[in-house]
């Protein structure tokens, strides 16, 4: 795994950039990430301790689109594991 803590004032921007791995994203601050995939945008509301996982292969550009600092963390599964809920 490659674990990797990000903070973002508001508007600031990933860059493009495309997942080689799965990952997965818990939110340490709650805020909206605005997604842009090339051809759509989206706003993405998530609370604190909220989290989503990703295949590899995501390609995009993320904002932080709140009126705050925002920080997640990212977790990047760089062999295979099984994602299946446990319980």
């Amino acid at each position: 795994m490659r674990i990797t803590r990000w903070d973002f004032a508001p508007g600031a921007v990933t860059g493009w950039h495309e997942h080689g791995w799965p990952y997965v994203v818990t939110m340490l601050v709650a805020g909206t990430l605005r997604v842009h995939n090339g051809t759509d945008i989206v706003d993405v509301p998530l609370e604190q301790g909220q989290s989503y996982t990703r295949p590899p292969g995501i390609k995009h550009d993320v904002m932080n689109a709140s009126p705050h600092p925002i920080a997640f963390i990212e977790t990047e599964l760089k062999r295979p594991y099984d994602m299946t809920p446990v319980g």
